[in-house]
């Protein structure tokens, strides 16, 4: 019997979640990748720079599989950002959206970057909080396992999994240590810290099992993920938090 030939990956992916921007595209066995500042110039460069790794990789927005994007948690602005972005090319080429964790996306970063297995992906969350999830890949199928909810605390309150240590194989990873890297609980303080971010290529990396498993959505579930509430300080709590008017 002969099997039939499989559809290259076609994918677009991007994230605007955190100060860097980062595009993705995947036509096949070929990947194109940018990144650039994100925080409030990801409005007015995510849209050119995915036209333009589009066109390096001969690829149109209508010939994607599905446009893969980081639904949070992260920047206020850059989340509503990507979400927009996404439906309004999801919407125009008739493809669907592959919402994805931005914390799974960080330890996937950690994985490629530096072989983690066991992470504590952290991201700043501004107003003094890290946004934290703990993930562990399993060791046959090298698919990822998410080990309790994803919180928003204080540096201070970073909880590890029951029985995680730095010498059973955990890391830390993300992009909060200059700012709170001294605030981590004593019991964190011999684990290893990894420079990871949830790239547009760690997004790539993780699309194709959650597409297999589903989970891609119509464009109008393009939605950002938040975990907390408050996104905003009032001028009194920043200048309390050492921030301007």
């Amino acid at each position: 019997m002969t099997s039939k030939p499989t559809t290259p990956l076609r994918l677009l992916a991007f994230d605007t979640s955190t100060d860097r921007l980062s595009v993705a595209v995947q036509h096949g066995d070929q990947r194109f990748t940018q990144d650039g500042e994100g925080g409030a110039q990801s409005s007015a460069t995510l849209i050119p720079m995915v036209r333009a790794l589009l066109a390096q990789a001969d690829l149109s927005l209508k010939s994607l599989g599905a446009i893969v994007f980081g639904r949070g948690p992260g920047s206020f602005t850059g989340l509503r950002t990507a979400c927009a972005v996404a439906q309004g090319f999801a919407y125009g080429a008739g493809v669907p959206v592959l919402p994805v964790d931005t914390l799974l996306a960080v330890a996937q970063d950690a994985r490629t970057r530096h072989g983690a297995t066991q992470v504590l992906a952290l991201l700043d969350a501004r107003m003094n909080e890290l946004y934290s999830a703990a993930y562990q890949a399993d060791n046959a199928t090298g698919a990822w396992q998410t080990l309790g909810d994803m919180r928003v605390a204080p540096p201070e309150a970073l909880q590890p999994p029951a029985g995680a240590t730095a010498a059973s194989g955990w890391v830390l990873a993300g992009n909060a240590f200059a700012a709170y890297g001294d605030r981590l609980p004593a019991a964190l303080a011999d684990w290893p810290r990894l420079d990871a971010r949830p790239t547009a290529s760690a997004l790539l990396d993780l699309a194709p099992p959650l597409l297999a498993a589903g989970g891609a959505v119509d464009a109008a579930q393009a939605l950002p993920l938040y975990i907390r509430d408050k996104v905003a300080q009032t001028t009194a709590e920043r200048l309390a938090n050492g921030g301007v008017r």
